[in-house]
């Protein structure tokens, strides 16, 4: 079999897994509804701050921050929720499962991402419909720059969610991992630019935050949702939207790569003695 089949077909197969997982997302009422309620509490936050405008703009506040929310929620679910899935994976054999499958890790790291994408775009439609009945401008910039949306949102989760592995790999079980994780994706929240404008932060951490994925691909989505208007509030007074490409395909590129060294690391590390070790401790805690 050539190169080319087998990632051909590491892909298909991968995709394919990807989607039995979302159809049993939406198979399942608890996940669904998680989801539902989830995506309308990000549009909570914003709600009452619809008839706010940012100054010099005549944009609202909820408006501005709606590119920043769905950010937000790609970013959660690359780091946070890949890390989670990983680490209870690990834990029921999943992952040892996969190593054995055609296409093995590889496979299972896209199979992950096709999964997490359609997740996200299932949240990611809620908040916008909500942001379609109840913010000013949010139509005329999904009809303008919807495209550029959708590829954004492909390409930042493409950017995080290997980071995700990758952190899912130095924790022993999910309630470590999202434990660890929440408080310092809160703070890279806060000052990412997602929910208010980077220029208003001191100069050391807007340069801090050009390091970070999240900051490139909520400033992705206000250029492909927000009208140039907005420019005043962004760092150079542009939408860099080259650099935003090549940054978040940089991440992207950089972290599969490493992704799927320390999986298969990992795996090589796991056996029957240590999968009844760390299901015998999962146990334990429920």
């Amino acid at each position: 079999m050539s190169a080319d089949t087998r990632t051909a077909q590491t892909l298909r197969l991968g995709a394919e897994r990807g989607w039995r997982e979302f159809r049993g997302l939406l198979a399942s009422g608890n996940e669904l509804f998680s989801a539902v309620v989830m995506s309308l509490a990000f549009v909570l936050v914003v709600f009452f701050q619809r008839n706010e405008t940012l100054e010099d703009t005549g944009i609202s506040t909820a408006t501005a921050a709606l590119p920043g929310i769905v950010a937000m929620m790609l970013v959660y679910n690359g780091l946070v929720g890949t890390a989670t899935y990983l680490t209870t994976e690990r834990e029921d054999g999943t992952l040892l499962r996969a190593k054995a499958l055609p296409g093995g890790i590889a496979s299972y790291l896209w199979g992950k991402t096709v999964f997490m994408l359609l997740n996200t775009l299932l949240s990611v439609v809620l908040v916008l419909v909500a942001g379609l009945l109840l913010f000013d401008g949010v139509a005329d910039g999904l009809a303008d720059g919807g495209p550029q949306m959708l590829g954004m949102m492909v390409l930042g989760l493409a950017a995080c969610l290997p980071i995700g592995a990758i952190l899912g790999t130095c924790f022993d079980n999910p309630r470590t991992a999202i434990g660890s994780l929440m408080i310092p994706f809160m703070g890279l929240t806060v000052i990412s630019g997602v929910l208010m404008p980077v220029s208003w932060m001191p100069d050391w951490v807007q340069t801090l935050v050009q390091f970070t994925p999240l900051y490139w691909l909520g400033l992705g989505m206000r250029a492909a949702m927000l009208p140039d208007t907005m420019l005043a509030l962004e760092i150079g007074g542009s939408w860099r939207v080259p650099e935003t490409l090549g940054v978040l395909a940089l991440w992207a590129v950089a972290g599969f790569a490493l992704a799927l060294v320390l999986l298969r690391r990992m795996t090589r590390t796991v056996n029957g003695a240590t999968l009844d070790e760390s299901r015998l401790k999962a146990m334990q805690r429920v």
